[in-house]
């Protein structure tokens, strides 16, 4: 992992075209100290690696991310409830706070049965196929195949489809995530 570390930041170093005395002078560390942290001389310590992710514009979460290929490709497993069927494209509880989503609703899911939905934040959708009934507060918006949508989730919402079947691609914040694919809506 030491080994992958480095080269993260020398890698984040020179895309910003900087110098090792500009890095160093960054993070507070000498230039000799950073070269031999690059070089796999000397040993990092966590108290460098915070000044070092700050300086690059990262966090220490990303520095310091597992390689596996587990991380590479997902399997989507499908999960069905009557009307829709929802692949997860991301990893659960993703360091970004974001899920995607392919998800693929059909006429039977009744947009009557479907309470409307508020929570924190914003929700992203485009449309791969068909037509969504997009209801916000009062309006009704059809966005179809090849279309966009993003909105405040704090305007009462649901996502149906609009005379048929219909495929969306989606990206959901933690709150979205929650009231869409855990079914915990939060209007009362």
């Amino acid at each position: 992992m030491d080994t992958v570390i480095r080269r993260r930041i020398k890698g984040l170093r020179l895309a910003k075209g900087w110098s090792l005395d500009a890095l160093a002078a960054r993070c507070y560390l000498s230039p000799s100290t950073l070269s031999r942290i690059e070089t796999g001389h000397r040993r990092i310590a966590l108290d460098q690696l915070v000044p070092l992710a700050k300086a690059l514009g990262t966090t220490l979460d990303q520095l310091v991310e597992p390689t596996e290929d587990e991380d590479v490709v997902i399997r989507p497993e499908p999960e069905h409830q009557p009307g829709i069927t929802t692949w997860l494209l991301s990893r659960e509880h993703s360091h970004d706070g974001t899920t995607v989503a392919k998800m693929r609703i059909t006429p039977e899911r009744s947009m009557a049965d479907v309470e409307l939905s508020v929570h924190p934040g914003r929700e992203w959708f485009t449309v791969l196929s068909g037509t969504v009934s997009l209801v916000l507060g009062e309006r009704t918006i059809l966005v179809t195949e090849g279309q966009a949508a993003e909105f405040s989730t704090m305007v009462p919402h649901r996502i149906g489809a609009h005379e048929g079947p219909v495929e969306i691609l989606t990206i959901f914040d933690r709150g979205g995530e929650r009231a869409h694919l855990h079914g915990q809506s939060t209007v009362d």
